[in-house]
């Protein structure tokens, strides 16, 4: 066979861990190779017609690829194995199939990168999943399953990462902790997931940053900001980098909201990781982030219309003042494998994250409270009829946050006769320092409204009244918070048989234990213990399907934000709160038109105790900091996914669920995060007159959350619901180049991919609220609550180059 008959396949080999492998043996047809100690690979093979690749290690399951390679062809496969004890038996593992006998959602980097969104990334596409909750485009937080933004766990390259403390709305938020253009695998689990995952009640994202294996190089420009991201690897294959810097100002999203503002919100941050293959046995990473997210707005006007047809009101608001918000981040973690046979493997990760947090304002608000004359062929169209409230509000702030969290932890993973054996111990160290200086004066039309939480009767403007001059909220704290926590994991897993249908066994247990010393204070040691089970079975059947069983306790030890009361004392004695998770799972795969499918199907039920009850303001939380509350929640999701155009991955989501709490006895009410229902759509297309054309649509439809009420308020007394959330996202990008696309243009030479995009946001121009503002009518002394609408339809350029 000459060699113009001949194509040659490369890459590295790693486990599920990223971690190389040698000695792996690959095979097509008599030509043999093996990768070498840095799990490198290269061979020559047969061009111009199918082949099978047979990847092949003992310990592992054989991975086999089929192949159509050109002549002179040099394709690069980088190959993940999986343990034994994870694989069902004769799996043919290629692009398109994944059994995810775990009850993982897989997703993949790509539809991560191309889906549009106004905050795109993970979270952006997560929000597209059943049983995944948020009403906030300008945020990257989610609620998973009737639980909040605090109870899901973030873990990249095995390291917890941690979400912003002081941040009250979504558009203060900045960029998420992930940059998409790292990622190589994302893997979630909304509830069930196994003891090997850490402490929270509802949910884990777990995410793997690229393994770089050739020089490359992204960028990334839009009309809000921009990226680039390098991947070096050095000659002998033992090092690699990958750095990735992003900046983005949202100042033109924002822009489309009711309040006109001079808005300058500035994100930027950088991030690397750098590998070090020592030998076969020993492999070093560092993993380093810094960020700062500088939110500085200046408003000045607002128009907001509301009420019916029949009785339109109009909020006008002048202000006057300003608001800057300072968030600046600094993280590093240092992991270390070490794999001293093919059956064990022993991981040493320490890590710290400091974060410096600053939020100061004072903004006056001027309101008038007026019907305004809508009659088009009115001489007065448009202009005030009537006042029906006049008065002001002024806000201040001077809250400040700065915490230190350090860990040490120790893993191991050993395969004995088919037996996989997991554990790991962890020490982490909190030190928070916490000052809150928050209070409101409300005036109206002349007098001053006192706090609600007086007892007294208001009789103003008729009669003066004799209670103390107060401001109608006020929150003053100065905290100093150490945590000392020590978490331990074990868990065991299997592949069997059951006669002819074949079975993977999960079980486990955590432990943890902590004690608080708050002000000078120390409380007593607290623990708990957290078993956790998985049942998988594949039956021998014609129809293929799968069917996953999960149960388990997950204990959430508090944390600083649920150990501060409204009042902003602490709880230094505040128990976990405990979930306890059933989950029944299904996969069922089929084709249509040799198109394939699959519907995932979930039912669930959580039964809460020792519930710490919260509000809900935008995407910030304050918690009661008691365990006076109970709760459950139960629903079922379904997701239907495939690639309707081959290598672009659709799914159509649905999800219901219910979730009440009952605190202090009182009785049940609906959770703040009660979704209900929730409908979700992603979309991939290309234009079949133009092939290069591409389409991308982003769908998400929720009905409306318990909310909208002051955080004053009794909950038992006001459980209105908001308006339901409707959103779609469309994307159009033109393709110069890609993997699937060649051209003979010069300029593009050099370039893997080129391609220039067109997003519209809100593509129908739905007004979305996620709060309300509430204005008195100081004669009628009837509140109105007005909606603060999301953003409002928006255009996008981005222009996306690799090489």
């Amino acid at each position: 066979m000459s060699f113009a008959q001949n194509a040659k396949i490369k890459g590295l080999v790693l486990n599920t861990n990223d971690e190389l492998i040698s000695n792996v043996t690959i095979s097509v047809g008599n030509d043999v190779t093996e990768s070498n100690q840095n799990g490198f690979y290269e061979l020559l093979v047969p061009a111009n017609q199918e082949i099978k690749i047979y990847y092949t290690h003992l310990g592992y399951q054989t991975i086999i690829l089929s192949q159509y390679l050109q002549t002179n062809e040099d394709k690069e496969l980088n190959i993940r194995f999986n343990q034994k004890s994870e694989q069902l038996q004769e799996l043919i593992i290629d692009k398109n199939t994944k059994d995810n006998v775990q009850g993982l959602t897989v997703i993949s980097p790509k539809v991560i990168r191309l889906i549009p969104g106004a905050n795109a990334g993970v979270e952006n596409i997560l929000k597209t999943l059943p049983g995944v909750y948020s009403n906030n485009e300008l945020s990257t937080s989610y609620a998973v399953r009737g639980g909040n933004y605090d109870e899901n766990l973030v873990y990249v390259n095995e390291i917890e990462v941690y979400r912003p403390f002081l941040i009250r709305s979504g558009q203060q938020e900045g960029l998420s902790f992930t940059n998409t253009a790292m990622v190589s695998n994302v893997d979630f689990s909304a509830g069930g997931f196994q003891a090997k995952y850490g402490d929270k009640l509802s949910s884990v994202l777990d995410i793997t940053y690229r393994n770089p294996t050739k020089f490359k190089a992204q960028l990334e420009a839009s009309l809000m900001g921009g990226s680039a991201t390098v991947d070096l690897v050095s000659n002998n294959q033992k090092w690699s980098n990958i750095s990735g810097i992003r900046y983005r100002n949202n100042a033109l999203l924002v822009n489309t909201q009711d309040t006109k503002a001079q808005y300058d919100p500035r994100y930027v941050d950088f991030q690397t990781l750098v590998n070090f293959n020592a030998s076969a046995k020993w492999q070093l990473s560092f993993l380093g982030s810094i960020s700062s997210n500088v939110y500085h707005i200046q408003p000045e006007t607002r128009v907001t219309n509301f009420g019916t047809i029949d009785n339109p009101v109009t909020l006008l608001v002048n202000y006057e003042g300003q608001e800057l918000d300072k968030y600046q981040t600094y993280f590093g973690a240092f992991k270390a494998a070490f794999k001293p046979n093919e059956n064990s493997v022993y991981k040493f990760i320490a890590s710290a994250y400091h974060t410096k947090e600053s939020e100061y304002y004072d903004i006056l608000a001027s309101y008038n409270l007026a019907e305004v004359d809508r009659n088009i062929g009115s001489d007065t169209f448009d202009e005030i009829k009537y006042t029906r409230g006049l008065g002001t509000q002024l806000n201040h702030g001077r809250n400040d946050y700065d915490a230190l969290i350090a860990s040490v932890e120790i893993k191991g993973q050993h395969n004995i006769k088919g037996n996989k054996i997991e554990w790991g111990v962890r020490y982490v160290s909190e030190d928070i320092r916490d000052r809150l200086l928050e209070w409101e004066v409300i005036d109206s039309a002349g007098f001053s409204l006192a706090a609600p939480i007086l007892d007294f009767k208001n009789n103003q403007p008729y009669s003066p009244d004799v209670y103390p001059l107060e401001p109608y909220q006020n929150v003053k704290a100065t905290n100093y918070v150490k945590i000392n926590r020590f978490n331990a994991f074990a868990q065991w897993s299997k592949l069997t048989q059951i006669g002819q249908h074949q079975v993977w066994l999960n079980a486990g247990v955590r432990t943890q234990l902590w004690n608080i010393n708050a002000n000078g204070e120390t409380n007593k040691t607290q623990a708990t213990i957290s078993p956790r089970a998985q049942f998988t079975i594949k039956p021998n059947w014609d129809a293929d399907m799968l069917f996953r069983l999960a149960a388990g306790m997950y204990h959430q030890p508090p944390n600083y934000r649920e150990l501060r009361a409204m009042d902003g004392t602490i709880n230094s004695d505040l128990k976990a709160q405990q979930s306890t998770h059933f989950v029944l799972g299904n996969d069922f795969s089929f084709k249509i038109d040799d198109i394939p499918f699959k519907l995932t199907s979930e039912l669930y039920y959580k039964n809460l105790t020792n519930v710490n009850i919260y509000t809900l303001e935008n995407v910030r939380i304050r918690y009661m900091a008691d365990n006076l509350g109970t709760a459950y929640v139960y629903g079922a999701d379904f997701r239907l996914h495939g690639e309707l155009v081959p290598g672009s991955e659709s799914w159509l989501s649905f999800g219901y669920l219910k979730s009440e709490e009952n605190y202090n006895d009182r009785g049940y009410i609906a959770r703040p995060t009660d979704q209900r229902l929730k409908f979700g759509l992603l979309f991939q297309d290309y234009m079949p007159a133009i092939p290069n054309l591409k389409l991308y649509l982003n769908l998400v439809y929720n009905t409306g959350l318990p909310g909208g009420a002051p955080t004053y308020a009794d909950p038992y007394m006001y459980q209105s619901r908001l308006k339901d959330y409707r959103r779609v996202d469309a994307g159009f990008t033109y393709v110069f180049k890609d993997e699937g696309t060649t051209s003979n243009k010069k300029w593009l030479k050099g370039f893997d991919e080129v391609s220039l995009g067109f997003e519209v946001y809100n593509l129908f121009n739905n007004q979305n609220s996620i709060t309300r503002t509430w204005v008195r009518d100081a004669y009628s002394k009837f509140m109105y609550g007005m909606p603060n609408y999301m953003t409002q339809r928006m255009i996008n350029v981005k222009l996306n180059m690799r090489m």
